[in-house]
């Protein structure tokens, strides 16, 4: 089956190999500091980016990017999820112990 590229999806596709996608390294290293184990995956697909746009593969240095951004979104997520239960539960046995 032949595929029909329209004006527009010839654009898009010059514009993306022109400008390559953020890493998201920096929200990946942040990340890292909520939930570590998510936060090196952010990390690994991050380093990918740049490698796989550098050697012509811009399909897969795009889903990388969105991949790295994923996966922090996630650890950040994850972390403050955490971060909350924490405190939360830390204040249920501080209240608790108070009253007695």
């Amino acid at each position: 089956m032949k595929q029909v590229f329209t004006r527009r999806d010839r654009e898009l596709q010059e514009f993306e190999k022109e400008v390559p996608p953020s890493n998201y390294m920096v929200w990946g290293i942040l990340s890292s500091l909520f939930c570590l184990p998510v936060g090196i995956v952010s990390i690994v697909k991050a380093s990918r980016v740049d490698s796989k746009w550098s050697s012509g593969d811009y399909e897969g240095a795009w889903k990388s990017s969105e991949s790295a951004k994923k996966w922090g979104a996630i650890s950040m997520i994850a972390g403050i999820t955490f971060i909350a239960a924490f405190f939360i539960f830390y204040y249920i046995i501080f209240a608790t112990t108070l009253k007695t």
